[in-house]
């Protein structure tokens, strides 16, 4: 009775927790978005101190421009900081965090609408909520797990890591590609509202391609999808986004960064 208790109260809750991206996609959160900014405003500060600031002007001026220009479109007041290290990377927290690697504006050589590109994507992901999405996902997942293991199926070990293997692969992986693709699509929108070229969002992803010299897992074993994957689908939606485009440069929203 209690494990059928257990599994009602997880059905339940799975099924309250249901909400939309903006997208319009289905998805699955119900941890309180106080407790992610929280963790969003830890993670940031504690990043300000284990790495190093970068004060190259050049740097900081084309970044805080180009994030302006983009957070211009969601609204709120947004951190922005750019760290000395080699990665191309960037990343925008919950909480209204973003950080840019000087790497990455090396990578794009300066370039504003292909930077404009990585932070819109960026930004997309806090606009989704995807970091509540993954802890939810997880959480729900380490508590059906407990009580499978609680049931008779549960007191093989093999099929306990037969199931582990399955969520892995088969629930928390393709919801993070699924959410890196919403992500650049939502970018692809933000960046062409505020009057980037969405067209360098394709040279972006070449470049990165190149970069990464054919070492990117195979797509149904990354959290990623496939470069040539991501190129597609942003190329699918270009006619939407030079629309968009169109429409900033018309209005007059043609930021000068560079």
């Amino acid at each position: 009775m209690l494990k059928k208790n257990l599994l009602v109260l997880l059905a339940a809750s799975l099924l309250s927790a249901c909400v939309t991206s903006p997208t319009g996609r289905s998805q699955f959160i119900f941890m309180p978005e106080a407790q992610i900014d929280q963790m969003g405003l830890q993670t940031f500060s504690a990043l300000k101190t284990q790495k190093p600031i970068s004060r190259n002007p050049q740097y900081n001026k084309l970044t805080h421009c180009i994030a302006n220009a983009i957070t211009g479109q969601t609204g709120g007041k947004w951190e922005v900081v750019v760290f000395q290290d080699k990665s191309s990377n960037a990343f925008a927290l919950p909480g209204n965090k973003i950080g840019v690697y000087t790497g990455l504006i090396q990578m794009v050589g300066g370039n504003q609408d292909q930077l404009a590109a990585v932070i819109g994507h960026e930004v997309g992901h806090v606009l989704a909520r995807h970091s509540n999405e993954r802890a939810s996902q997880q959480m729900a997942v380490q508590q059906g797990m407990g009580i499978i293991s609680q049931t008779t199926l549960g007191q093989n070990p093999a099929t306990l890591g037969l199931l582990g293997l399955g969520a892995q692969y088969g629930v928390l992986m393709p919801f993070s590609r699924t959410q890196e693709s919403e992500a650049d699509v939502i970018g692809q929108e933000l960046m062409s509202k505020a009057g980037f070229d969405p067209r360098q969002s394709i040279v972006l992803w070449q470049k990165m391609e190149q970069a990464s010299q054919g070492q990117q897992p195979v797509e149904f074993m990354s959290t990623h999808p496939s470069h040539a994957t991501r190129i597609q689908e942003l190329e699918q939606r270009m006619p939407q986004a030079m629309a968009l485009f169109q429409q900033a440069q018309a209005a007059g929203r043609r930021p000068h960064c560079n």
